[in-house]
């Protein structure tokens, strides 16, 4: 595409975009008083809940300069509000194509929104836009631990968007109208669509390997909690306030061979029993372990993976993440396997202090033989929109002070 066309297209779908989230659902109903849920200083959907389905797509930056870049993010940004308010498509003239896919029916509804997460990676700082100056602290291209066997198709990437809606039909609408929008300046590098359960019988979902996924999570309604574990840290730069730190990793579950594993030595892996959740010197899902009284690891080994990945000690209280996982479906290998396995997320404040001391942990831990990490990355998760003014990576991408000239 020409970059002048280009240009003129990013902004024109970036103004549309707005139109739509101010237009759409006043015509439908009248706008509550005060900011309407989807703006906050921080991305809310950080701390809620798996939805029932999630598409996360990486995308690489093509956009011609900064202020390019800014146009798209603008855009997505209009797009984002709009779809997570609901409401009506402008209309268009009679030889435009349609002002939205139509797949949810004439009308977006908002009470089956669909929640957004922007995200930047690493080779975002390079020397394309002028931004390296103005880097997260602790962002970097995700490293290669030990048990990975990572394929580049499946790595990295300059943005990061997930989405997040309880049927697939919402998330794939909220996809193909985000890459409509964005076209020209974002193109998307990796997909993985990934989904959950309900509860069985209680509880968090399980993954595909029938076991209870999230149950040790700290609480996101603890805000002390959540400002020590997952929000930045006041020594990154002024504009990454309100944002966190995303490790994703997509990791292959050879279910053919953990389907012939006995029970007692399943629940000996992972260090819980698969019905109840309970670790296994407990009751039920939500006991503590005890691990003061089994010090040799007779009841929960040493190297089960509970154990290893949080020991519950002082040291490791401030390793801790937020973890959101999808089980995903591909199909079947050129084995004959079935290639499934798990759309892995994670938040927190520090992916070296947390995360990769976690991995260090639980390298060569029994449960490798059944799983293979295969891609992911590191991102950051840019601040929240707080008004109508302002857009995903606002303050990163502004383009009135020094940065001006390397654009």
């Amino acid at each position: 595409m020409n970059p002048v066309r280009r240009r003129g297209f990013l902004r024109a779908t970036a103004a549309a975009g707005a139109a739509c989230a101010l237009t759409g659902p006043a015509a439908a109903r009248p706008e509550p008083a005060g900011p309407p849920p989807f703006h906050d200083p921080r991305q809310r959907a950080v701390l809620t809940p798996p939805a029932r389905c999630t598409a996360f797509a990486a995308f690489d930056a093509t956009a011609t300069g900064r202020a390019e870049l800014a146009d798209a993010l603008r855009a997505l940004t209009g797009r984002a509000r709009f779809l997570a308010t609901g409401g009506s498509p402008l209309p268009t003239g009679s030889a435009a194509p349609p002002a939205d896919s139509g797949l949810l029916g004439p009308r977006v509804p908002a009470d089956g929104a669909v929640r957004v997460t922007v995200a930047v990676g690493a080779s975002l700082f390079d020397g394309r836009y002028g931004l390296a100056g103005r880097a997260p602290r602790r962002l970097r291209p995700m490293p290669v631990f030990p048990d990975d066997d990572l394929d580049p198709a499946w790595c990295h990437g300059d943005l990061a968007v997930q989405l997040c809606a309880d049927s697939p039909d919402t998330v794939l609408h909220a996809l193909r109208d985000i890459t409509r929008h964005t076209r020209g300046a974002l193109q998307i590098r990796w997909r993985l669509n990934g989904f959950t359960g309900p509860s069985r019988p209680t509880g968090p979902p399980r993954n595909l390997f029938g076991f209870k996924e999230g149950t040790a999570n700290p609480d996101p309604a603890d805000a002390r909690l959540m400002d020590r574990l997952v929000w930045a840290g006041p020594d990154e730069p002024a504009w990454a306030a309100g944002g966190t730190y995303l490790v994703v990793r997509l990791i292959r579950m050879h279910v053919e061979f953990w389907d012939r594993v006995p029970l007692s030595e399943q629940e000996r892996l992972l260090g819980r029993a698969r019905d109840t959740g309970a670790p296994l010197d407990g009751a039920r899902e939500g006991d503590a372990p005890r691990y003061a009284h089994d010090p040799e690891g007779e009841v929960i080994p040493l190297d089960s993976h509970i154990r290893a990945a949080d020991p519950r000690t002082p040291h490791t209280r401030g390793q801790r993440l937020l973890r959101r996982s999808y089980s995903y479906d591909l199909g079947t290998r050129a084995n004959g396997d079935l290639d499934v396995g798990t759309l892995f997320c994670c938040y927190q404040q520090d992916p070296v202090r947390q995360f990769t001391a976690v991995q260090h942990r639980l390298a060569g831990e029994p449960l490798t033989d059944y799983v293979t990490p295969f891609g992911g990355g590191w991102f950051f998760v840019l601040p929240g929109v707080r008004d109508r003014a302002d857009w995903y990576g606002r303050a990163l991408t502004d383009l009135t002070d020094e940065g001006r000239t390397r654009t």
